[in-house]
């Protein structure tokens, strides 16, 4: 009885793990990608500033609105975009398992049939060519003199 509770809450803990909600993205992929600050995108030369009061309200309105406006396009768009995500990848698993690797294992199986036949036919007609051509030349001899 305890083993199946162990396995079922294993199988459980499989779809239900937990995320970390500190460390968004463990693996980086977006480390290149979308880190962009006010710094990255807006610049003042020197000699050309603007006032210190605008200068701080253009950081803080860049800032706020560009967090904002992810939070809500994460909201409103994010939710639908994860479940067409999570189909296409159930779909993808589900063709690579159930179609490819099968036609590449049946491919494997058919080729090694063709690579037998495409062998022996290989070895019937070019090996006697091969020994012919070998024992024409294998009497050339070749000297190397270096000359002053």
């Amino acid at each position: 009885m305890s083993d199946e509770n162990y396995n079922e809450k294993m199988v459980r803990d499989a779809h239900t793990k937990e995320i970390d909600l500190v460390e968004r993205d463990p693996k980086h992929l977006n480390d290149d990608v979308v880190k962009v600050d006010f710094e990255d995108v807006i610049a003042e030369p020197e000699g050309t500033h603007s006032f210190d009061g605008i200068w701080k309200a253009s950081f803080t309105t860049f800032t706020v609105s560009k967090y904002w406006f992810y939070r809500l396009l994460s909201a409103l768009i994010g939710i639908p975009l994860s479940l067409i995500w999570g189909i296409y990848f159930a779909i993808l698993s589900f063709i690579h398992i159930w179609v490819v690797v099968p036609l590449i294992k049946s491919y494997l199986i058919e080729i090694q049939c063709v690579s037998r036949v495409y062998s022996i036919c290989i070895h019937t007609c070019c090996d006697p060519l091969f020994d012919a051509v070998g024992k024409m030349f294998s009497s050339v001899r070749v000297a190397f003199r270096k000359e002053v």
